[in-house]
């Protein structure tokens, strides 16, 4: 499967080679878990708190830091990726599935909390987000939920950190 991926980072002294590698290692283990077999493309910002506030604030409303913002371009069941029912770009034959923002301060933050990597955390934070752009979501404590919790345990088991 053709992954393309365009990874910017506004965190000037981050060193993003191996957040690179993880981010694009933790996309292809969920792509490849949920079935999607066509050559896709996503866009990734690793930033900091403040920006990732701002990206909130203007496209949410919620005026507070976060881990990690999806937005997905494509209206997908999650679970049922189905190809005749996205929308690939005519001139390059990849489906853009939409992009994330991750702040690396709330990855090292969170790392240090739970006890991991950095590099554990972002694969992790990487798979939440994929998911979201495949369909998934959280937003309440019912099923939903707890699918999207269960497939993020599968793949995070298949990436072995």
């Amino acid at each position: 499967m053709t992954l393309k991926m365009t990874i910017a980072k506004q965190y000037p002294e981050l060193d993003a080679r191996g957040f690179r590698r993880t981010i694009r290692m933790a996309f292809r283990r969920a792509l490849e878990a949920e079935g999607v077999t066509v050559p896709c493309q996503v866009d990734v910002l690793i930033t900091d708190d403040e920006n990732i506030r701002q990206i909130n604030l203007s496209q949410r409303g919620i005026d507070s830091a976060t881990d990690v913002l999806s937005f997905p371009m494509q209206q997908l069941t999650p679970g049922a990726f189905d190809p005749d029912m996205t929308e690939a770009d005519p001139e390059t034959g990849l489906l853009f599935l939409g992009s994330m923002a991750v702040s690396a301060d709330r990855i090292r933050e969170q790392a240090r909390r739970f006890g991991h990597s950095d590099l554990r955390e972002l694969a992790y934070l990487s798979v939440h987000s994929c998911l979201h752009l495949l369909g998934y979501d959280h937003l309440d404590e019912g099923p939903e939920k707890a699918r999207m919790r269960g497939r993020e345990k599968e793949i995070m088991a298949r990436i072995g950190l």
